[in-house]
C-alpha cells in the first residue's frame, strides 16, 4: 500500500524475500574477500564470484518483473506507456552491458 512517503514498488510485495537474499550475497561477497586474504586458488575465487554475479542476475530478473506488472503497467494507465517502456529497455541495457 502507498503512503505520502513510501510509494508502492514493483517489488513491495516481495521486499523482505528481496532483502534476505541480498544480505545472502554481501555475506558470498565477504567470503570472496577472506578467499583472496587467504590465498585462495584463483579458480575457487572466480566460481565464487560467477555464482554471485548469477545471484544477483536473479535479483535484476525479479525486480525487472515486478517493474513490469506493477511500474510500468501503471505507467500504461496513465498514458505513459512509451516512457515507460523507453526506460524499461535503457535499463535491460544497462544489465546486459557487462564485461
Amino acid at each position: 500500500m502507498a503512503t505520502a512517503d513510501r510509494p508502492t514498488r514493483g517489488y513491495t510485495a516481495t521486499k523482505d524475500q528481496l532483502t534476505t537474499r541480498l544480505r545472502r550475497i554481501e555475506g558470498q561477497v565477504r567470503g570472496i574477500e577472506r578467499m583472496v586474504e587467504d590465498d585462495r586458488y584463483c579458480i575457487d575465487v572466480l566460481t565464487q564470484i560467477s555464482a554471485i554475479q548469477a545471484a544477483l542476475d536473479k535479483v535484476a530478473l525479479g525486480l525487472l518483473d515486478g517493474h513490469v506488472r506493477h511500474c510500468v503497467q501503471e505507467g500504461s494507465e496513465a498514458g505513459k506507456s512509451e516512457e515507460m517502456t523507453t526506460e524499461l529497455m535503457a535499463s535491460v541495457g544497462r544489465l546486459l552491458r557487462r564485461g
